[in-house]
């Protein structure tokens, strides 16, 4: 195999975040992973045991792709400029092509046992998230950093889910102006 030709697992991983991103993840069967990916049930079995193995993989992935764009954003920057980064981050999200919404917000929707390793995965991925801007909050020494912190969360989980559903390009310009305000409240 050339190391331009993606791997089986590859393969399913690109076409399930493709598809759970945009349609659901219950929605999604099985039987179109493997058609769409290009390969057999024994292959994805033999990758991943169940279909939750391969949401988990998803969550995963996408974490990790969010992770790099929050440090890329944030390399060099001031606490404030950090902060106006990572929101300005998922602002930019906001306007991408195909964009439907938080992929966090939305795998929570489809899980709602607080115990089920998706909702896990979700609960790690906003943990850290909070723990980001926490870090940055607490440079700029602001007198009640708990709630800005929480301020900024919401912030972010409102311009995730209204960029798909109103003008994104308004989302984000309101995003930036609301944590400016939120960062100026003394």
């Amino acid at each position: 195999m050339s190391a331009e030709t993606p791997s089986a697992r590859e393969r399913l991983l690109t076409t399930a975040t493709r598809l759970f991103y945009g349609e659901g993840i219950h929605t999604v069967p099985v039987d179109k992973l493997v058609t769409e990916a290009g390969v057999t049930r024994a292959t994805f079995y033999r990758h991943f045991p169940a279909k939750e193995d391969l949401v988990a993989a998803y969550l995963a992935d996408m974490d990790q792709r969010i992770r790099a764009g929050i440090t890329a954003a944030t390399e060099g920057k001031t606490a404030e400029e950090a902060v106006h980064a990572v929101l300005g981050f998922f602002g930019e999200q906001t306007c991408g092509s195909g964009f439907r919404g938080c992929a966090f917000i939305n795998a929570a929707a489809e899980y709602s046992n607080p115990h089920d390793p998706v909702r896990v995965a979700v609960a790690a991925h906003r943990q850290w998230f909070r723990d980001t801007v926490s870090r940055y909050v607490a440079e700029l020494g602001l007198p009640d950093p708990e709630y800005t912190v929480a301020v900024l969360v919401l912030l972010r989980d409102g311009a995730m889910q209204a960029g798909e559903l109103d003008d994104p390009r308004a989302v984000r310009a309101t995003l930036h102006r609301a944590v400016q305000n939120v960062l100026d409240t003394p």
